[in-house]
């Protein structure tokens, strides 16, 4: 074999093996972080193959989310990627529960799903509803694709854990199968943004949470509030992106500039890149610049803590697998890809 050839194959065959295989796991709104995350990764094709979008409830009921995530392929001409919704409810909590919490205690701020009709589902501003049907099977596909690609996988969780938990129940023998799961969700130091206790996609589905949490997955990546509250979007930020003019620009800035945070209307107004720290680590781990290893679980009492992140009693659960924790980050460097993936011209 000619030695150019030989030295071509070997770097190929490098470049491959870098290649992360993620099942892109979302409670996905109109476009907010989880939108920005799926624009970062289908950007990133020599380092990410996207298996398929598993829908779970959390920030708005699935068969919602789904019709946003299909408008955003559209956008992206992405829309050969499989998109199937799972859990129809959190295992345990419900929406009564989350009114009686508010009723006891006071002090809920946003309850995502909790809020919304379970059976409504428009279409994304200035679009028609699609005319896709999400596939309805979101756990079996997770355990069919881990099963397949056994150590290969790469769970990117952006909202609450039920679609992940179920399939742990259902396959238990799955959890060492998996290469990583790489979360966002739980707090550490800093109060919740759900209750002053909990997390929003901890405090959605706290069993869920919990089974994740108590597995055997070999490494755990958590983006908790910890971190995600260093990486503040402001106006400033904002203008950056929304005024370079395309389609996912277009949805970026009105979803970010009228609806939540609202910088069309509050310029002092204060986002967060949440979600899409989870995903700027698959593509550039070295933003963070501190983390801590701990076994973590979640407070699954019914009460003023439920939902929030707690040292988990390793007496009960040996075989669980401690959690890296993410604690700083270089926010210049990690705006910079952000920025520049969802100003990328197609």
């Amino acid at each position: 074999m000619p030695r150019f050839l030989a030295g071509f194959l070997v770097v190929s065959g490098l470049l491959g093996a870098a290649r992360d295989t993620v099942i892109f796991d979302t409670d996905s709104g109109l476009f907010g972080d989880d939108g920005a995350a799926l624009v970062m990764l289908a950007r990133s094709p020599a380092q990410i193959a996207i298996q398929g979008i598993t829908i779970v409830p959390g920030n708005v009921w699935a068969p919602q989310g789904a019709e946003y995530m299909f408008h955003i392929l559209d956008l992206l001409k992405r829309s050969q990627l499989t998109v199937a919704t799972g859990a129809e409810s959190p295992l345990i909590h419900t929406t009564a529960m989350s009114k009686e919490f508010d009723r006891r205690w006071g002090g809920l701020g946003y309850t995502g799903a909790f809020a919304q009709d379970p059976a409504a589902v428009i279409p994304a501003p200035g679009s028609k509803l699609s005319t896709r049907k999400a596939r309805r099977d979101a756990v079996n596909f997770l355990i069919a694709e881990i099963e397949r690609h056994p150590g290969e996988i790469t769970i990117l969780a952006l909202g609450p854990m039920t679609n992940i938990a179920l399939a742990l129940r259902m396959k238990p023998d799955i959890e060492t199968k998996i290469k990583r799961i790489v979360f966002m969700g739980g707090n550490i130091r800093v109060p919740g943004n759900a209750t002053p206790a909990a997390e929003f996609n901890f405090w959605f589905d706290p069993e869920a949470a919990r089974i994740v949490l108590r597995s055997r997955i070999p490494k755990k990546m958590m983006f908790g509030l910890d971190i995600c509250n260093l990486a503040k979007i402001k106006k400033a930020e904002f203008d950056q992106i929304a005024n370079v003019r395309s389609p996912i620009t277009d949805i970026f800035r009105e979803d970010l500039g009228n609806r939540y945070p609202g910088f069309l209307k509050k310029p002092d107004a204060i986002g967060y890149m949440w979600d899409s720290l989870a995903a700027a680590f698959l593509l550039d781990p070295d933003f963070v610049t501190k983390s801590e290893s701990r076994y973590v679980d979640v407070q699954t009492t019914w009460g003023q803590f439920y939902g929030s992140t707690t040292p988990l009693d390793r007496r009960a659960t040996p075989a669980a697998t401690p959690v890296t924790v993410m604690l700083g980050l270089d926010f210049k460097r990690v705006f910079t890809l952000y920025k520049n993936l969802l100003t990328k011209a197609e």
